[in-house]
C-alpha cells in the first residue's frame, strides 16, 4: 500500500473520486460542507446544500475567538451519521470526512455511487482551521455550533480511509500490522 499526496477540488468529480486509494494524503481546496448529527436528522428531503459532488465533514467548531474566521474544528465519530449516508450518496455526495469506522452499508454504498471516506485526526483541530479561508452559516442556525456551515477551504488535509472500490485502511492496516 504506497501512498500518494492528491490534491482534489471540491465539488469533486467522479473521476478525482476514482483516482483516491486508501492511505493517501489528500489536500482540499474548494467548498466543504460542515454537518453533524442533529442537522443530518433535519436534512429530508430538501437538502440545504447541493449533493452533487458534494465533501461532507462532520464536525462542529469550537467558538471563534476575534480576529479568527472559525474556532478549532475536529472530526466527530462518523458511525453516528452511517444511518443517513447511504441516501446522501445517491443524491451525489462524493467525499465524507469524521473520525472512526463506517459500517458495511456505508461501504457498500460507498461503492455502488462511487464516494470515498476520509480521516482528519482530532487532535490537529486547532491546527485545521488554519486552511478555512470562510465559513458561513447555511442552514439551521438555530442549532448553533451543529448549524450546517459552508466552508471555503485551501489545501485542508485529510487521509483516504475508504476507497470508492470499498478498499478500507481500517482493515488493511490491522491485516498489516497485527502480532500474529
Amino acid at each position: 500500500m504506497k501512498s500518494v499526496i492528491q490534491k482534489i477540488q471540491s465539488p469533486i468529480t467522479d473521476q478525482a473520486v476514482k483516482a483516491l486509494n486508501i492511505g493517501d494524503k489528500v489536500l482540499i481546496s474548494g467548498k466543504i460542507i460542515v454537518a453533524r448529527d442533529s442537522a443530518h436528522q433535519l436534512f429530508g428531503k430538501n437538502l440545504p446544500f447541493k449533493p452533487r459532488g458534494a465533501t461532507l465533514y462532520y464536525a462542529s467548531p469550537s467558538p471563534t475567538r476575534k480576529g479568527q474566521i472559525i474556532g478549532s474544528i475536529g472530526p466527530t465519530t462518523s458511525t453516528r451519521m452511517d444511518r443517513f449516508t447511504p441516501d446522501l450518496l445517491k443524491l451525489g455526495v462524493k467525499i465524507t470526512i469524521g473520525k472512526g469506522y463506517r459500517g458495511k452499508e456505508v461501504i457498500a454504498a460507498m461503492k455502488k455511487y462511487k464516494a470515498a471516506y476520509l480521516v482528519v485526526p482530532g487532535g490537529i483541530a486547532a491546527a485545521n482551521s488554519k486552511y478555512i479561508k470562510k465559513s458561513t452559516v447555511i442552514a439551521y442556525p438555530d442549532l448553533g455550533s451543529e448549524a450546517v456551515l459552508e466552508l471555503e477551504v485551501v489545501d485542508f488535509p485529510a487521509i483516504v480511509a475508504i476507497d470508492s472500490k470499498g478498499h478500507d485502511l481500517f482493515v488493511q492496516g490491522k491485516k498489516k500490522y497485527s502480532v500474529k
